[in-house]
């Protein structure tokens, strides 16, 4: 019964804030890959995350509705020179892009879209909670054909010019957390890797040297992207770097 009603709040939740597009996330615990030293696992709250990257026609949508993040017009400490250097104007992008995940995006500019929607963006345990689920495990981080094709797809060139949602959701009904674009988090810096790990004091330098940290060295795919994302900086706009928001829920299962 308490399940029943579970459920029941959370269609209300999706209908009453217009979030059709979100899948629900019952939440859990696990150890990431740069976890605290005693390796407690860390509870996830069950929350919503978008199904799909947002796109370059929903991000022109919202560029329409709020002109000032729109290419000419956003303040430079928010985006870099590259902010959006693929669109052929400030409300034009290449036709064939229209459903493709929007990238060359800051992280300032992701955070707002996500707020203007009544959303946020997913925090980095949220996202990798989310991302190590296979169409079949909430948990295929030990999976090896699972990380296998993780890593093949990040060798892959030009891959943020793929439509969103064609390929086969994962256990929780989410696409293309992998093989398409990096993803911004709202604490993408939170946790830094040193190229020399015994340095504390240098957070700007990143490479194999920081996996003596990881939890689980086998898990490869997901120390490159904590890799990447203590690499970048909060307004970069990267080629290969999109977005999607998440949501609260308060009531657990």
């Amino acid at each position: 019964m308490k399940l029943f009603f579970t459920t029941l709040l959370i269609c209300y939740t999706l209908f009453t804030k217009g979030q059709n597009n979100m899948a629900y996330v019952a939440g859990g615990k696990f150890i990431p890959l740069y976890g605290s030293v005693d390796k407690n696992p860390i509870p996830i709250a069950p929350f919503l995350m978008d199904k799909t990257p947002v796109t370059n026609q929903e991000f022109l949508d919202f560029l329409i509705k709020y002109p000032t993040w729109q290419r000419q017009k956003v303040k430079k400490i928010f985006a870099g020179e590259n902010y959006l250097e693929k669109w052929t104007s400030d409300t034009n992008f290449p036709k064939e892009l229209q459903n493709s995940p929007v990238t060359q995006i800051s992280w300032f500019a992701a955070k707002e879209y996500c707020e203007c929607e009544g959303k946020r963006l997913p925090t980095l345990n949220e996202w990798e909670f989310a991302a190590m689920a296979s169409q079949t495990e909430i948990d295929a981080r030990k999976n090896e054909d699972f990380t296998r094709e993780i890593l093949s797809g990040y060798e892959t060139p030009n891959t943020y010019k793929k439509e969103v949602g064609i390929s086969k959701p994962n256990y929780w009904g989410i696409y293309d957390l992998h093989n398409m674009v990096w993803e911004w988090t709202l604490d993408f810096n939170s946790i830094m890797i040193s190229g020399e790990n015994r340095d504390k004091n240098n957070t700007n330098l990143f490479c194999g040297a920081g996996a003596l940290g990881a939890d689980d060295l086998m898990n490869y795919a997901a120390f490159m992207r904590y890799a990447f994302r203590s690499s970048i900086q909060a307004n970069f706009s990267i080629n290969s770097l999109g977005f999607r928001c998440a949501l609260d829920i308060k009531e657990k299962i």
